[in-house]
């Protein structure tokens, strides 16, 4: 298929439509294509996109043997909260281990922690099924393998993620959300460009590798990006989602990054479009998959 009669298609659909979308970029076999509207100037917020990010600090303390997602969560977290737990709850939260919590695959939690301190919300969630392995997406479990990292590493996530992963990427300022209690909120938050979302996709496309330079390891990579829980949307990895032959980096109100490997494309847009409909991927996948 013409890709480039294929993406003015679509940012005209875009223009049309008075879609709210911020900017767009294509890759093809890693190298920018195409591009539309705002890609660079200003960040936005990203939402549940942030989760690919964390998932990539994840990577680089578990190459670093700093965690281990077979062991449960609460080994990693600050002995303040732990000593404190009731003794049953305490028990079924040791069957909690990080994958499961990567995979969101821990039925029950709420869809986010609330109050002034979100580590002892989440630890006082007692309608968790932790003997029911099943997709149940919550903010609660990124927010927690985030605290998990911090406490691991021994670091503040932020400055951790900027000078490990965004900064090696050309990205700088990146806007963090955090915790009452201080802690990166990994879960959502973040604020990037077009672009710096796009960075993020090429170091997934490239097996974490960002011009000659290994972030992330291969193996932590392959394993992210592969089916790891299944779901209705076709199944999730660690923080990543299944889509079509590849995967993709999914936020809130329709912010995306769809990494095809098998098809050497990388799409991106950030938009805040904050209904359910279908018609923007739908106009995407149409006019430059060509579905």
């Amino acid at each position: 298929m013409d890709l480039s009669r294929g993406f003015e298609k679509f940012t005209q659909d875009i223009v049309n439509n008075d879609w709210k979308v911020f900017g767009c970029e294509v890759y093809e076999d890693g190298k920018l294509s195409f591009s539309f509207g705002d890609t660079k100037d200003n960040r936005h917020q990203i939402y549940s996109a942030t989760k690919t990010v964390l998932s990539l600090a994840a990577g680089i303390a578990i190459d670093n043997k700093k965690i281990d997602v077979d062991k449960d969560i609460l080994y990693y977290l600050p002995k303040k909260y732990t000593d404190g737990m009731q003794t049953d709850l305490k028990e079924r939260f040791k069957k909690l281990t990080l994958h499961r919590l990567m995979t969101m695959s821990v039925p029950g939690f709420p869809f986010r922690a609330e109050g002034d301190d979100f580590v002892e919300f989440s630890l006082n969630c007692t309608d968790i099924k932790e003997d029911e392995v099943s997709f149940d997406y919550s903010n609660i479990p990124a927010y927690l393998t985030g605290v998990a990292l911090s406490e691991a590493m021994d670091t503040d996530l932020c400055e951790f993620i900027d000078k490990n992963i965004l900064n090696p990427l050309g990205v700088y300022d990146a806007g963090y959300t955090r915790s009452p209690e201080g802690y990166f909120y990994g879960a959502s938050g973040m604020e990037l460009t077009v672009n710096d979302l796009s960075k993020v996709g090429l170091l997934l496309y490239n097996k974490g590798v960002y011009e000659d330079k290994r972030i992330v390891s291969k193996e932590y990579v392959s394993k992210a990006t592969s089916v790891l829980q299944m779901n209705r949307e076709g199944g999730y990895g660690y923080y990543i989602w299944k889509y079509k032959d590849g995967f993709a980096i999914l936020g809130k109100w329709k912010q995306k990054c769809y990494i095809l490997p098998k098809r050497k494309l990388i799409i991106t847009y950030l938009s805040d479009i904050r209904d359910d409909s279908h018609d923007l991927i739908q106009s995407m996948e149409r006019n430059i998959l060509g579905e």
